[in-house]
C-alpha cells in the first residue's frame, strides 16, 4: 500500500532548492514556488475557530490565493470545468487546426483584438468553408464527412 499522494507544495519543499541551482528562473517563478510552499501553513498566519456547542477548536491557516496554486484554485477550476461540460452537446467533437501561410496571416488577426465573435467570423469561416467544399467533391472517399 502506498502513502498519501504528495502535493505540489511537498514536491517544492523537497526539490526546489536543487532545481533552482541548476535552472535559471525568473523572480516571479521563485515567488510563486514560495507562495505554494507557504499556502495554508503557519507561515501565512491563521485564525482559531472555536465551536460554542461542542467546544471543538481548530486552526485554519490562510491561503496564498495565487491563481496558480492547486489548493487555492482547485474548487474554482472544478466549477469552471463543470460549467464548460454542461455547455457541450452530446456529440463527438474534433479538434481542428488550420495552419495559415505567413502571407495570409494579415487576414487572420489575433482573436483577442476582436472581442465579439461576429467580428472574427468572416476570416475564420473561410477555412471551414473550404474543407466542406472539398469533402463534398468526393463523398465516397470521405465517408466520415457524410454529415457535412
Amino acid at each position: 500500500m502506498t502513502g498519501p499522494t504528495p502535493e505540489l507544495a511537498d514536491i517544492f519543499r523537497q526539490h526546489a532548492a536543487a532545481y533552482r541551482q541548476t535552472h535559471a528562473l525568473p523572480l516571479y517563478q521563485h515567488r510563486l514556488m514560495q507562495a505554494i510552499v507557504n499556502c495554508r501553513t503557519a507561515a501565512l498566519g491563521g485564525a482559531v475557530e472555536w465551536c460554542d456547542h461542542c467546544q471543538n477548536t481548530r486552526i485554519v491557516y490562510r491561503s496564498c490565493r495565487d491563481r496558480h496554486c492547486p489548493k487555492c484554485q482547485g474548487l474554482a477550476r472544478e466549477r469552471w470545468i463543470r460549467q464548460r461540460l454542461a455547455e457541450l452537446l452530446p456529440v463527438e467533437y474534433f479538434h481542428v487546426v488550420f495552419t495559415v501561410p505567413e502571407h495570409a496571416r494579415a487576414h487572420f488577426p489575433a482573436a483577442n483584438l476582436y472581442p465579439k465573435p461576429s467580428m472574427r467570423r468572416p476570416a475564420t469561416s473561410l477555412p471551414f468553408a473550404a474543407v466542406v467544399a472539398t469533402a463534398k467533391q468526393n463523398p465516397i472517399k470521405n465517408q466520415h464527412c457524410a454529415a457535412v
